[in-house]
């Protein structure tokens, strides 16, 4: 009980810092745990994982290391809050994309069409798929995001009126394509929405009479 109640008392006065002469001193930013993930996930987009440090994001927050602290026990801890995040940030995409199934299949695949070229959607997405690597979970929320977007492409196709082997070969191609996109982004020129299209008319043809 007294451990605890010498706890709060520290606790109490890292929160009210005060000069030699009394007076209160400069606070720093208020922070919390959202803006510490918001900080470090524009740092993993940015810079990749492996930047993602206690003391680039304490410099870049203009707070100290024990602002950290009192949020999160170590980096890891923040690192799994933001796998979380992310991950729950796909499960709305995921729902997102039901409303997608509804659509006519023309403006279906036009809307896939579109998510190819979205610049915020490819830097997020490499940087993603690079973490992937390393973290099972995010792994495993970028494969079921894949193999959903997938089976929303071969399905669009099957209404569109392809046979199945067909569906699914020019589900893949189209698929990996934008696949590709994310990782050729900065080495490639980026694909315009009119090339895009140009892309999906020639892997899907015409729409059937």
């Amino acid at each position: 009980m007294a451990e605890r109640a010498r706890d709060t008392s520290a606790r109490s006065r890292s929160r009210s810092p005060r000069s030699r002469g009394g007076a209160a001193s400069p606070r720093a930013p208020r922070l919390g745990v959202d803006d510490w993930l918001d900080a470090a996930f524009a740092l993993l987009v940015s810079d990749g994982v492996a930047e993602v440090k206690i003391t680039r994001l304490c410099e870049q927050l203009g707070v100290t290391k024990g602002s950290f602290y009192w949020h999160f026990a170590d980096i890891d801890e923040l690192m799994t809050a933001i796998a979380d995040r992310w991950v729950e940030t796909q499960n709305e995409v995921l729902r997102g994309l039901m409303q997608v199934e509804s659509m006519p299949v023309a403006e279906r695949l036009q809307t896939i069409s579109e998510l190819l070229v979205e610049h915020r959607t490819r830097t997020v997405e490499a940087a993603i798929r690079e973490w992937a690597r390393t973290n099972a979970r995010v792994a495993d929320a970028v494969r079921e995001l894949d193999q959903r977007i997938f089976d929303l492409v071969r399905s669009a196709l099957l209404d569109w009126g392809f046979g199945q082997d067909d569906a699914r070969l020019r589900a893949g191609l189209l698929v990996y394509a934008g696949i590709g996109f994310v990782h050729a982004g900065n080495n490639l020129p980026t694909p315009t929405r009119a090339e895009i299209q140009a892309l999906f008319r020639l892997v899907v043809g015409d729409e059937p009479a």
